[in-house]
């Protein structure tokens, strides 16, 4: 099976590369993908350097499977060039989520809407990965009815240059910066650009692709922060539900939902932090108590490595699940990258 990483050089495109590799996924030929600038460099996958090709190279190649990580406007303008050769694209930006023909997919919440007829697949938004994995199972027993999320979101949400800004104020270096403030020893309640109603992009994906993968009919306030934190990202959210609860069931439900690890044991300092869900995949869950401000109310602090659950290894679980329901096709791939 040929598979493209598009973005391969970038910071989400090399955590994709490594998650292949740690899931065994069934790569026989890898395409690291990326702009023409990049050509001549290369990337490692399986102990061994491969070259990065451009685009048009990439299609000819004729991949089952690509996954994007490149921007907005380089999946509108190529994720269709690639569906056109009959690769299924996984897209890690924001571009296609809200179109009303294309999926916008985490695995364990609604991985059952997935078809062969599905060329163009969204990779929801980080921040609302990782709410909807708790959500779902709440909202199922005891209906959701409004969500309240505040966000403390890491610099890599942003991208290396974030990571770098970081980096140099904590050595008291001068650089480019990527916010219009410091970063190191503050928070920026702003993640990416304001929207005409007060509220950033980042806010409103959290309010829009909720409602697309959980119910429309859930009321969703969002306020995202950047905080001086280079992996993980934190909420605290307030759930509203529709039917009384008791918090042994909540408990219950999220230590079996698929991927969601319980950390609450307040009286032992056990909860959630951006520390311990670095580098991992699962969403971490804790501080979890009543509202004691209004009936049928719940709080919760979801943790999850945003690079990770939030991006990369999401995508790959959308083409795990592919391959395992034979919903891609293996075009025959001349296995340049032997698989494990």
């Amino acid at each position: 099976m040929k598979v493209a990483v598009v973005g391969a050089t970038g910071l989400v495109g090399g955590v994709m590369l490594k998650v292949l590799e740690e899931r065994g996924f069934p790569v026989d030929e890898l395409l690291a993908v990326a702009s023409e600038r990049s050509a001549g460099r290369t990337v490692r996958f399986r102990g061994r350097d491969v070259p990065v090709i451009g685009m048009e190279a990439a299609i000819a190649a004729r991949p089952a499977i690509a996954l994007f990580s490149a921007g907005g406007a380089t999946s509108l303008e190529w994720a269709p060039r690639f569906a056109e050769v009959g690769c299924t694209v996984i897209d890690n930006s924001s571009a296609w989520r809200m179109f009303p023909d294309k999926k916008l997919v985490v695995p364990e919440v609604n991985g059952e809407v997935l078809t062969a007829d599905d060329r163009i697949i969204a990779n929801p938004n980080c921040s609302t990965i990782q709410l909807v994995m708790a959500l779902a199972p709440l909202h199922k027993a005891f209906g959701v009815e409004r969500v309240v999320v505040s966000t403390y979101q890491a610099v890599t949400g942003t991208g290396m240059k974030a990571v770098q800004q970081l980096e140099n104020e904590r050595k008291g270096l001068r650089g480019d910066m990527a916010y219009p403030f410091p970063i190191d020893r503050n928070v920026i309640p702003r993640c990416d650009a304001f929207t005409d109603n007060g509220y950033t992009k980042e806010e409103m994906k959290l309010v829009n692709e909720t409602k697309k993968i959980l119910d429309p009919a859930i009321r969703v306030t969002a306020t995202a922060v950047r905080v001086p934190v280079t992996g993980g990202h934190s909420e605290a959210v307030n759930i509203e539900f529709a039917r009384e609860f008791e918090l042994d069931a909540v408990r219950r439900l999220l230590r079996e939902a698929p991927g969601v690890v319980v950390l609450d044991d307040p009286a032992k300092d056990e909860y959630p932090m951006p520390l311990l869900a670095q580098d991992r995949d699962a969403v971490f869950v804790g501080r979890i108590r009543r509202d004691e401000s209004q009936p049928r109310t719940l709080n919760l602090w979801i943790v999850a490595d945003n690079l990770r659950k939030g991006a990369a290894t999401n995508a790959v679980q959308i083409a795990e699940l592919l391959v395992a329901r034979g919903l891609v096709a293996d075009r025959g791939a001349s296995a340049l990258i032997p698989g494990p």
